[in-house]
């Protein structure tokens, strides 16, 4: 069983990965200030809940599977894509929004097919969604 919650969280470990390196990618694009304060707060908040994620890992003497380079390549290429040519704060919000709803989805999916992890996993899961639920109300300020 502990086997199974590991593999779930990492499943989030990649996602939190993900939107760590997109808003990277992203930032230094952001000419608002406040806008860069944001994403800068997400980044934060990403990194506790994936420091979390990490010591349940250490507890059990492994460590997370990484995001396959060609995914990482892939996110990489496409934030770069989409904002080319439009680098404004609703294009750049837009963009994040999916993001964050695609960490939703995949939260919810694994609580809602995996009614039996342990109280922890499901702690971690909940604030992994309810991040990304505050992230898109924050960002809907932008669009």
């Amino acid at each position: 069983m502990e086997k199974e919650n590991l593999e779930l969280l990492n499943k989030i470990h990649k996602g939190l990965v993900m939107g760590m390196e997109s808003i990277s990618v992203i930032t230094p694009k952001v000419g608002d200030r406040n806008f860069r304060d944001d994403l800068n707060y997400q980044y934060d908040e990403y990194g506790k809940v994936l420091d979390k994620i990490d010591a349940k890992f250490e507890e059990n003497g492994i460590k997370p599977v990484d995001t396959n380079p060609g995914e990482k390549m892939m996110g990489w290429t496409s934030l770069q894509m989409n904002t080319i040519m439009d680098k404004s704060n609703n294009k750049i919000a837009e963009l994040l929004i999916r993001g964050n709803t695609m960490g939703i989805v995949q939260g919810r999916e694994i609580l809602n097919q995996k009614p039996d992890l342990n109280k922890n996993t499901k702690s971690i899961i909940n604030e992994f969604i309810q991040l990304q639920e505050n992230n898109i109300e924050k960002l809907k300020t932008y669009l």
